[in-house]
């Protein structure tokens, strides 16, 4: 026997020795089922945690902004055509009362007003109620400071408000409407960038995994 023929030989024979060995023939077979269903919760996982950093860009790219804002004067008179979106401002005007809405998020003791401005029914106001202060007592600012930007694009936590609008008033919002929200600096909006990494580690964990759990194994 040549000593290129030998490995081969010995590999045969350690071969037909575990196929007439009892024990090793007893042992259940790979969990395979298992493996699949592992794999294809971590591709949700991984997709969803995608989709929820694809959501939360436009607060992300708006936290980095700069922290000083733009002053943009009245909002009855302003052009939004002129601001780019997500753009942190500073602003003056009188709120409507058609449409306005009042709401609440969970975990937090304030609520929430969505009003158009007086004169420009293409801005929306989003302002800040202290707990305990909604009702007659509360007066509405007439200074505004935050985040303006398309209410298709306002982030998760502004989602649904033109449907909201609708069926508590029965007003319809204008296409292409703008939503300031008052007091969301880019300081105060941080809280994405934790979010985002977090469901970016997520992610990448899952996708790393279902490879190792899919990639054959190699015999040495």
């Amino acid at each position: 026997m040549s000593p290129t023929q030998a490995p081969l030989a010995a590999a045969r024979a350690l071969a037909r020795a575990e196929a007439s060995d009892p024990d090793l023939v007893a042992l259940p077979a790979p969990p395979r089922r298992e493996r699949t269903l592992a794999a294809a919760l971590m591709i949700v996982t991984a997709v969803a945690s995608a989709t929820m950093c694809w959501a939360l860009r436009s607060e992300v790219a708006y936290a980095l902004a700069r922290s000083s804002p733009t002053d943009v004067g009245d909002l009855a008179s302003l052009d939004v055509g002129t601001v780019a979106p997500g753009t942190y401002v500073e602003a003056t005007g009188m709120l409507g009362t058609t449409g306005a809405i009042r709401y609440s998020r969970p975990l937090e003791g304030d609520s929430f007003r969505l009003q158009p401005v007086a004169g420009n029914p293409r801005v929306w106001v989003e302002i800040r109620v202290p707990e305990g202060m909604e009702g007659p007592r509360f007066v509405p600012p007439a200074t505004f400071a935050g985040r303006l930007a398309p209410m298709s694009d306002a982030g998760l936590r502004h989602a649904g408000l033109v449907r909201s609008v609708l069926r508590e008033t029965n007003t319809r919002v204008p296409d292409g409407a703008w939503v300031l929200v008052d007091g969301a600096s880019p300081r105060a909006s941080r809280w994405a960038l934790a979010l985002f990494g977090l469901f970016a580690f997520f992610a990448l964990w899952n996708v790393v995994n279902v490879v190792r759990i899919l990639r054959p194994i190699r015999e040495r």
